[in-house]
């Protein structure tokens, strides 16, 4: 069995001067569309309490472009300006239904470089792919140098692409693409306990090493600041400065995305049951003794990746809530610990059976979650037990951690 999802394909490319001097331009100039707008919305509510949709921003925009201020918006192609207002709406979408706060307006210097091209805007020919206003005619322009460092699927036209430029100065282009996924079997389930020490821990007993890529490189990331600090503010050996930081920034988010990336990767070819939990990472970063760690690790990031590969192949990913005490209980009896220190790595339970910290709470997260998927119990424990120090009661007739190898 396949399955056809909608797949974006991140490639670098070097652009020649003139096409890099136009697309800082579109950037520009979708910055100022997109702040226009937001401005725009803003005041009519405040004002007059009236909603401005899309297509009022679109009118919007073509009076703009007709005024002396910003005719310099003609000059480059509509089709960006556009999506920034599609943007926008979306944006203001998440807001009204509650799930993102109120836009905020970009900033020159530290928001997203980037400009989206429908199929109108651009054109894709024997691998080549030629962006609008690079040149007049379309036909005359010169393709992007793009760094092929992997193929696209097969027969794959691009619907949507994006340009962008990252603080370090490197450019990227994101072409979204049809790709068919290929539907494996898989049969294990597996419970995650997400940490410091191991980045994770698996209910087998597995325990995969954090990589801490942010203190491999923080001692050049400190002289790089250091050095920059030292520059005069607005010159040119700061701007210099500035980009040696963002390198050293850029490779330890690239490798942590790769690292990442290929451990979700195997989790979902593995297992048809991923089981992990549910943690307040924005909450657990004001402890300021472990945000640097807890940042470094990207427990966000990982659960975002899992989600939709997990999807992508068909898979079953279980959150278990954050409420649950999965590092108290006993994966054997059930019983529960009234306390649970986190310098404790290792315990005996009453029951005579001495447990890892991580495994047991990986097993327990697993357990929780197989009895949501056999049963349709709820992940979130009840406050009586948690009250009376009871594990939270379980639906099946065995105990759900039975057949799970232990070690």
């Amino acid at each position: 069995m396949t399955r056809i999802v909608k797949r974006a394909f991140k490639y670098r490319f070097h652009p020649t001067d003139a096409q890099a001097a136009e697309l800082s331009r579109t950037f520009g100039c979708v910055r100022k569309v997109y702040n226009l707008a937001l401005q725009a919305r803003t005041e009519a509510w405040t004002l007059r309490q009236e909603r401005v949709n899309y297509n009022a921003t679109s009118a919007l925009l073509t009076r703009w472009k007709k005024t002396e201020d910003l005719t310099f918006l003609n000059d480059v192609s509509s089709v960006p300006l556009q999506q920034a207002l599609r943007h926008l709406q979306v944006a203001f979408t998440n807001f009204f239904a509650k799930r993102a706060k109120y836009p905020a307006f970009k900033s020159k210097k530290r928001s997203r470089r980037s400009a989206e091209y429908s199929s109108s805007a651009f054109r894709w020919r024997d691998g080549r792919l030629t962006l609008a206003k690079m040149a007049e005619p379309l036909d005359m322009a010169e393709p992007l140098d793009i760094v092929w460092s992997r193929p696209l699927p097969d027969g794959a036209t691009p619907s949507t692409v994006t340009v962008s430029q990252d603080a370090a100065g490197r450019w990227f282009v994101s072409l979204l693409c049809d790709d068919v996924i290929e539907q494996t079997q898989a049969t294990g389930a597996v419970g995650i306990d997400a940490g410091l020490e191991h980045l994770l821990t698996l209910s087998t007993g597995e325990k995969i090493t954090n990589p801490r890529h942010e203190r491999a490189d923080r001692e050049r990331l400190a002289k790089a600041q250091r050095n920059l600090a030292k520059k005069a503010k607005d010159s040119k050996n700061r701007e210099k400065a500035r980009l040696k930081v963002a390198r050293v920034h850029a490779r330890i988010t690239d490798r942590r995305h790769d690292h990442l990336h290929k451990l979700t990767t195997r989790l979902v070819r593995e297992n048809q049951t991923i089981v992990i939990e549910d943690l307040t990472v924005r909450t657990m970063v004001t402890n300021h003794s472990l945000a640097r760690a807890i940042s470094d690790a990207a427990w966000r990031q990982f659960r975002t990746l899992l989600e939709y590969k997990a999807g992508w192949h068909g898979r079953n990913l279980v959150v278990v809530d954050r409420w649950f005490p999965s590092s108290k209980l006993c994966s054997a009896c059930g019983a529960r610990t009234e306390r649970m220190p986190l310098n404790v790595r290792s315990w005996t339970c009453r029951c005579g059976t001495t447990h890892d910290r991580d495994v047991n709470a990986a097993r327990n997260i697993l357990a929780e979650g197989l009895s949501v998927t056999a049963c349709g119990g709820g992940v979130r424990p009840q406050r009586a037990n948690v009250r009376t120090g009871l594990s939270p009661a379980k639906q099946e007739t065995q105990r759900a951690t039975a057949g799970i190898p232990r070690r």
